[in-house]
């Protein structure tokens, strides 16, 4: 449904507040549940991708009373009977409202009500004039002709068979779409993501949810396979139908890749999957082999693999063979000679760590430069750009993320782009641009931070490139590994195929100051160093065990302290890194309060229990091609436009814009956690360590987490905590094959149905 022109908008909500200032006295604002019936009046406001709606009431029973009603539904018209539980709220600019929680509209049954429902629109080529017509000739009966006997409209005056039959197409057209919404929002789907159902689905959506729900998973962003599991209890899936277990296979296979595996073992997968699932496990052993022999699920020798992921590590080893066993598309480089060249052309002279690692990448198709902080990675990249294009060779800089390709393009002086961005989505075909079939057109690639490039990342990557490309692999192999599933580079070094080099003399060391020599520290298993001059350091450590101080302390730090002494901003410079999720000292609870101390006011948008409100620092979570916003990705939040339900956000210079439904993409970002900080780098960050984490305490964390500060670190909480994270240098062994592939490139046959890959 279209909003109406601006100007009947604004007369609607002016005359919708006069009624309500009428109607205050009788209507308390008590903030308690409570239930309204009624019939819509008018539509303020209806947006269909999201369900938001504005609506002037008449409230049952109240002698011709009106009212506001806000909330989300699938659909609304004028004329029909409205059923709301919400709470009456009074809006500083439009008074007195009835915010609902849910809002349920069925058809009128009154004849004035099916007159105004029928000349509202809800059917193409009927208006008032026709609607009056046919609500004379049938009365309280209409809604019945029309679904029943739709044949009997040929005998209202002005309804041609043409029309009869566009009438009929129209109702039926809109009750299917009200009846999926009604079946689906009654099964606990929220008006959003019932939206994205219909759309996904449309006329079969019903059918296929009872058929089978399980499907959502796969095909609707922000239904788990515990949502879908609920569904499928309502619809009347038995608990060990066979159904249920390969869907219930299928999502621990999923949740393992999650955690970073690329493949489990059948024990293994059996065990957790019968723990959760609570299913024999025989019939989880039968639910695998279907899934094998549906090629859902790989089967390498005892390795089971979820399909893409078998694929994905398979080719990343193929393109990176090839590419090292491919003769260059550009002339030789005579090494020595050039890195010679290079040392003249920068600030300072390459050191005979640095010069062999040039020397390296010059002399070899595919390279990889390891190292932590201060070790001199940028001067290598730098370096070999200045060689490649003295060569007139075309030369491509990329990152993992966003922050991640412009700190190293103003590091390098180079242009630097994601990974994403050079491959480029094309979103009618849903695939990138750049692939095998269309190579990226350049002579030589550098991926900085490659720890983070997941094992299906670096295969849409790898495939993308010439095999006469030469490619250089930078990153530090102590960081945490990738979110996603494999262990590329670390997989890449253990093989022992491709040429590497290790730095570890650190140079950054007055730039870099007190936070490289701590993230080295830490790396080799020692403690904090005490500041030499505690006034002019770059790293603080300010011990606090109680959990309530801790909090109160960051949020002083944020707020006032490192502010005040450093002119860092609070909202553009400042991040707080923390462990967890979840917990007093997590990401969720630490953005609660940062927001009210740092953004408590102004316009927003609410979702999820949370405001979204201009000024807010957010962070992207999923990959969204379209928006070309990626997992990871901050932004700010530039503009709301609370009755249009959307927002804007502001990611580094591109605006992008994002409805209601679709803020399930978006968290806040003044507090994160360490994994999602990787690849960026912040003026000033303020590190959470306490006791509460002591499950995910491990050295590579803190060690991350400190080297994401460029300017100023301040680690707060507790000591012991920071000595258990220090002295646990044991990692999870993620399970991947890759480094074996490298070893191993001749491809053994492909296993029980499972498809060849290009």
């Amino acid at each position: 449904m279209a909003p109406a022109p601006k100007f009947i908008q604004q007369k609607r909500r002016r005359a919708a507040a006069a009624k309500a200032a009428a109607a205050a006295k009788a209507h308390p604002v008590t903030g308690q549940t409570e239930e309204l019936a009624g019939s819509v009046k008018s539509v303020v406001y209806h947006n269909e991708q999201t369900g938001w709606l504005v609506a002037t009431v008449r409230i049952d029973g109240a002698g011709g009373e009106e009212t506001t009603v806000v909330g989300t539904c699938p659909s609304a018209w004028v004329g029909e009977e409205i059923r709301a539980t919400g709470r009456w709220v009074r809006d500083p600019a439009h008074g007195l409202q009835f915010k609902a929680d849910s809002i349920t509209c069925v058809a009128p049954s009154s004849a004035e009500g099916i007159k105004r429902y029928l000349a509202s629109g809800i059917i193409r080529g009927v208006g008032p004039k026709t609607a009056e017509r046919i609500v004379e000739k049938f009365g309280d009966r209409t809604l019945e002709i029309l679904e029943k006997q739709s044949g009997m409209l040929s005998e209202v005056d002005g309804v041609s068979e043409r029309l009869r039959i566009a009438i009929k197409k129209g109702w039926d057209a809109n009750r299917g779409t009200r009846e999926a919404m009604i079946f689906l929002q009654g099964h606990g789907i929220s008006a959003n993501a019932s939206a994205k159902i219909w759309k996904q689905y449309g006329p079969d959506t019903v059918a296929m949810v009872k058929s089978n729900p399980y499907r959502l998973c796969a095909d609707i962003w922000g239904i788990g396979f515990l949502k879908a599991d609920e569904i499928a209890r309502k619809v009347g899936i038995s608990h060990d139908s066979p159904l249920r277990a390969k869907a219930g296979v299928y999502h621990v296979m999923q949740t393992l890749a999650e955690e970073g595996h690329c493949y489990t073992e059948k024990p293994e997968l059996l065990l957790r999957a019968s723990e959760q699932l609570r299913i024999p496990v025989d019939a989880l052993e039968t639910a695998l082999d279907a899934e094998i022999e549906a090629g859902r699920v790989a089967n390498d020798g005892g390795r089971l693999y979820l399909k893409r992921l078998f694929h994905a590590e398979r080719i990343v080893a193929r393109r990176i063979v090839t590419l090292m066993d491919t003769r260059p598309g550009f002339p030789k480089i005579d090494a020595p000679a050039a890195v010679k060249w290079v040392s003249g052309r920068l600030p300072f002279a390459l050191s005979p760590q640095q010069a062999a690692a040039v020397r390296m990448a010059l002399e070899n198709k595919v390279s990889v430069v390891t190292g932590g902080p201060g070790v001199g990675k940028t001067t290598i990249i730098k370096a070999l750009c200045e060689i490649w294009r003295a060569k007139k060779m075309e030369v491509r800089l990329v990152a993992p993320t966003g922050r991640a390709a412009r700190r190293m393009g103003e590091s390098t002086g180079f242009e630097a782009q994601t990974i994403h961005r050079l491959l480029k989505w094309n979103p009618q075909e849903s695939r990138f641009v750049h692939g095998a079939d269309n190579p990226v057109e350049a002579d030589a690639f550098v991926v900085d931070e490659s720890s983070m490039i997941d094992v299906e990342l670096a295969q849409s990557f790898l495939q993308a490139l010439r095999s006469t490309s030469a490619l250089v692999l930078v990153g530090d192999t102590d960081q945490l590994p990738s979110v996603g599933p494999g262990n590329v580079l670390r997989d890449i070094i253990a093989s022992g195929e491709v040429p590497c080099a290790k730095l570890d003399v650190i140079f950054r060391q007055k730039t870099g100051g007190q936070i490289v020599r701590n993230a080295h520290r830490v790396n080799s298993g020692e403690g904090f160093l005490p500041p030499d001059d505690p006034a002019g350091s770059d790293f603080f450590f300010v011990p606090c065990d109680d959990p309530e101080r801790t909090l109160a302390r960051v949020v002083e730090m944020v707020e006032s302290r490192i502010p005040r002494r450093y002119g860092f901003s609070p909202l553009r410079d400042i991040q707080v890194l923390t462990p967890m999720r979840k917990n007093l000292l997590g990401a969720d609870n630490l953005n609660t309060i940062l927001q009210e101390r740092l953004n408590p006011a102004g316009p927003a948008l609410h979702r999820f229990g949370r405001a979204y409100r201009v000024g807010d620092r957010v962070m992207q979570v999923r990959n969204d091609y379209e928006k070309e916003v990626f997992n990871g990705d901050i932004g700010f939040v530039t503009n709301v436009l609370q009755e249009a339900g959307t927002l804007e956000v502001d990611f580094e210079g591109e605006r992008v814009t994002y409805s209601a439904a679709e803020l399930d993409e978006l968290v806040h970002a003044y507090a994160t956690s360490i994994h999602k900080s990787q690849g960026s780098e912040y003026p000033a960050v303020v590190i959470v360590i306490a006791k509460q984490h002591y499950m995910m305490l491990q050295r590579n964390l803190l060690y991350t987490a400190i080297t994401r500060g460029k300017k100023l670190v301040c680690v707060v909480g507790s000591p012991w905590a920071i000595g258990k994270a220090i002295e646990n240098n044991s990692t999870l062994e993620r399970r991947t094959a890759l480094a074996e592939r490298l070893r191993s490139p001749v491809l053994p046959p492909l296993d029980l149905g499972v498809a060849e890959e290009s």
